[in-house]
């Protein structure tokens, strides 16, 4: 019997939690049933370089294609160069399934994979987009788009039951829409001695881990920190707000008490946490909220997206990896 091809799309190549969830599914289905691919957008050749996603995707010996005009950012010159790109190449290596990552993959990947004749089109949405900061006319187009996503899309993946509920009330996408939660497996947990050490001996450090942006809201913390002068901030991750936090920093004189450690698994740096803080303005269901509550942190975080489920959840077989995979496949099947 000849193998299923899978075609991954993801916007953005470096690593967060979509970036994840491409790659555990990516490396994680049966080898003698699907033969997988990744097409990635920015950043993934920034400064000439790949990011971590396309790193890690290489060195599990994962087809990679590099969509260079797929990115973020709305761009109608780009948007169309990375429609053309897509459908070239859905064409060229006619996927069975085309599973489609992140608001920008799936608006564009999905017209491109009707286009292009692809039998079977799987998007997941990460929280859906529309609840992110911006104004009443962006959210309503946001929507739209995200509708149109999932209309042309022949199943809907949400990681929680808020965005379940969310996508039941959009005509024509509710039977098509199915919740697979996020899932990890089990993972040694380093020291935290990097982390530790960076602070005096004694210190309550409260730390959080994710992609620098607006929608994060690591600056919050740093508000707390200058109110409150016994607290000290771990702040891991990389991204476009970097030089914001450092400014914040440098001006409130906190580089003692709060410190940017860029990239670091979480695995490594958790048990250098006392606490761990999730200040999100918007998530889906956060992979990095579900290793903060196996290493048995407390845990401080905003109500948004799929974050109660997980802090009410007394299974903890409901979000494991294995769970993922398998129903995952059914659709794949």
């Amino acid at each position: 019997m000849s193998k299923k091809k899978v075609l991954y799309v993801i916007t953005k190549g470096n690593w967060g939690g979509a970036q994840r969830y491409v790659f555990d599914l990516a490396t994680g289905l049966p080898k003698d049933e699907f033969e997988v691919a990744v097409a990635l957008g920015e950043p993934a050749l920034s400064a000439g370089k790949p990011g971590l996603l396309a790193d890690k995707l290489k060195s599990a010996s994962v087809m990679i294609y590099y969509i260079s005009s797929l990115g973020r950012d709305v761009s109608f010159g780009k948007d169309t160069t990375s429609f053309f790109e897509l459908y070239r190449l859905f064409k060229k290596e006619k996927p069975d399934i085309a599973h489609l990552n992140s608001s920008k993959a799936g608006g564009v990947g999905a017209l491109a994979a009707r286009l292009a004749g692809v039998h079977k089109i799987i998007f997941t949405a990460h929280g859906w987009p529309f609840w992110e900061q911006r104004n009443f006319l962006m959210r309503g187009a946001i929507w739209f788009f995200s509708w149109l996503t999932a209309l042309l899309s022949h199943t809907v993946i949400v990681i929680s039951d808020y965005d379940l509920r969310v996508a039941r009330r959009m005509p024509f996408v509710s039977r098509k829409t199915v919740r697979i939660y996020n899932g990890i497996g089990l993972e040694t947990l380093g020291t935290g001695k990097m982390i530790r050490s960076a602070f005096p001996p004694g210190a309550v450090i409260t730390g959080t881990i994710g992609e620098l942006n607006k929608n994060k809201n690591q600056q919050v913390l740093i508000e707390q920190a200058k109110n409150n002068s016994s607290m000290f901030v771990a702040i891991v991750g990389e991204g476009e707000e970097r030089g914001h936090l450092e400014e914040k920093i440098k001006k409130y004189n906190l580089n003692d008490r709060v410190k940017l450690f860029g990239f670091v698994p979480a695995s490594e740096a958790l048990r250098g946490f006392d606490v761990f803080a999730l200040p999100s303005l918007k998530e889906g269901l956060p992979y990095v909220l579900l290793e903060a509550k196996l290493a048995g942190l407390p845990i401080l975080a905003n109500h948004v997206g799929g974050v109660g489920e997980i802090l009410d959840n007394k299974n903890p077989g409901e979000f494991s990896l294995k769970q993922m995979l398998l129903k995952t496949l059914a659709l794949y099947r």
